[in-house]
């Protein structure tokens, strides 16, 4: 049975005030399934968006130019301590981790990714991520049932894997590991990050060997392929950047040497699973540049793209930030305007890879803004997060002409992603409806309930018993009907 969204008109406040000026430009209102839309050019053809887009190297096809970006979900299984469980009960898909990625598969995204595929129980980004080391539970039945219902529409679906470094809170990891021990020492909303160690090379080997297991584990289960996170200043990334890397032996100092295990992991996964399935699609998140002194430069990340395009990569998705500095917001006019914030990047480096294509992800909104960087050149393919957790169906109706443009998010930086994985978790636990961020009132009731969460995780530090994304039943927000 096919399914389609409607807005409950009913559940506006009947107090919502004027909303003021927000920040992604022009604005429409004539679609009534959501208070405050972002406007599209008039009369923009999205029929570009609608075309296939074929991977060179794996051969496989995306039915069309949308992905869907990894964000980080927690609502996978997590131990009980107090009942003498141990960790390796964390990490296996919930049934609300699957009824979430069944949704994004109802809504035709060409690719989704998820997000932060955990390669270790004891290094972790989240309370509640997917964890896949190992097979002792059979958890890799539960991933094939996600990746059954993410492609049961024609999506290619694709484990974006990952590993925190010094990134993990140090209620979560205690012990991080790093390419070098420069110490993360921001602190915000209870989280905060241990020292980490320089890893030594026996546990660079073992970290690469762990990569291509859990790379193999995404293939039994399924999957079309893995993303090779490095960026948002994890642990690959830390490799990366001279900021986190000090090293002075083969994996430090020059470019070529901070970038090897990168390598190392794409051969990894090529003796394991593409050497007999060269159809495993293998793709990477990579920062355009950190937005920090002395981080990755974008000539650095440009030599990199290319030397992945020889390392038989289907296709690199743009973003950028970390910890530190945070990139998901413009930073110059230009970008403001065409709405892409790293869309300068990508027409840097397209024009240098003949088979790896180039996705952009981040301040996408607009449907004349996203048929605009695909028709002139500057990308291959639209990355969207945020947006689609706001409503899951977003691309499907783009291309079906019945939406122009995201629903507006008027919750403040750096909040936003916080907010959104209120709404991850509204879709994940079958909620009637999804809060609507365009809704002043529902906003603030958000921030009301996320400082009251913040204040009770801090509480009882340094027990860790949640996700840490405020829970809310939606008072304006959608209705996803079945028709």
């Amino acid at each position: 049975m096919a399914q389609n969204t409607e807005y409950d008109k009913a559940s506006l406040p009947p107090t919502t005030k004027p909303l003021p000026a927000a920040p992604n430009g022009p604005h429409s209102t004539a679609d009534k399934r959501a208070h405050l839309r972002v406007g599209s050019d008039e009369g923009t053809d999205v029929g570009l968006l609608g075309t296939t887009l074929k991977f060179e190297f794996s051969g496989k096809t995306a039915m069309n130019r949308f992905l869907k970006a990894p964000m980080t979900e927690r609502l996978c299984t997590w131990n009980d301590v107090d009942k003498g469980e141990d960790e390796t009960y964390r990490g296996i898909p919930t049934k609300e981790y699957t009824y979430l990625y069944e949704q994004w598969g109802k809504g035709q995204i060409g690719v989704i990714v998820t997000g932060n595929t955990m390669l270790r129980y004891d290094a972790l980004e989240a309370y509640g991520n997917p964890i896949l080391p190992d097979d002792h539970d059979n958890r890799v039945q539960a991933f094939a049932e996600v990746v059954k219902v993410s492609k049961a529409q024609g999506s290619l679906c694709v484990a974006q894997l990952s590993h925190p470094g010094r990134q993990g809170s140090k209620y979560l990891n205690p012990h991080p590991v790093s390419a070098s021990d420069v110490h993360l020492t921001i602190k915000w909303a209870g989280n905060e990050f241990a020292k980490p160690r320089a890893m030594a090379k026996d546990e660079i080997r073992e970290m690469v060997r762990q990569w291509g297991e859990t790379a193999y584990l995404c293939w039994k289960a399924g999957f079309d392929g893995v993303q090779v996170h490095c960026a948002h200043g994890y642990l690959l990334a830390q490799f990366l950047s001279p900021t986190t890397n000090h090293r002075t032996d083969e994996y430090g100092g020059s470019f070529e040497n901070r970038s090897r295990i990168v390598f190392e992991v794409i051969r990894e996964i090529d003796e394991r699973i593409r050497e007999h399935d060269p159809s495993f699609i293998v793709c990477v998140k990579l920062n355009s540049v950190e937005f920090q002194d002395k981080g990755t430069t974008p000539e650095e990340a440009r030599m990199l793209c290319v030397k992945l395009e020889e390392a038989r990569v289907d296709f690199v998705d743009l973003s950028g930030g970390t910890f530190e500095g945070r990139a998901f917001h413009h930073v110059k006019e230009s970008t403001q305007k065409r709405e892409a914030y790293f869309i300068e990047f990508a027409e840097m480096i397209r024009p240098l890879l003949k088979k790896t294509k180039v996705y952009v992800t981040g301040g996408l909104r607009s449907a004349s803004g996203m048929a605009k960087a695909v028709g002139e050149g500057a990308c291959d393919g639209i990355g969207i997060g945020r947006p689609l957790a706001a409503e899951p169906f977003l691309c499907k109706e783009i291309l079906e002409g019945r939406v122009m443009g995201a629903i507006e998010n008027l919750v403040p930086l750096p909040l936003n992603t916080q907010a959104s994985g209120t709404q991850i978790h509204q879709i994940g636990l079958a909620h009637e409806a999804i809060s609507d961020w365009s809704v002043e009132g529902e906003v603030e009731r958000w921030k009301e309930a996320n400082e009251r969460e913040t204040a009770r995780k801090i509480s009882i530090l340094p027990k860790v018993d949640s996700s840490g994304y405020p829970m809310l039943r939606a008072e304006a927000g959608f209705r996803y009907l079945e028709v």
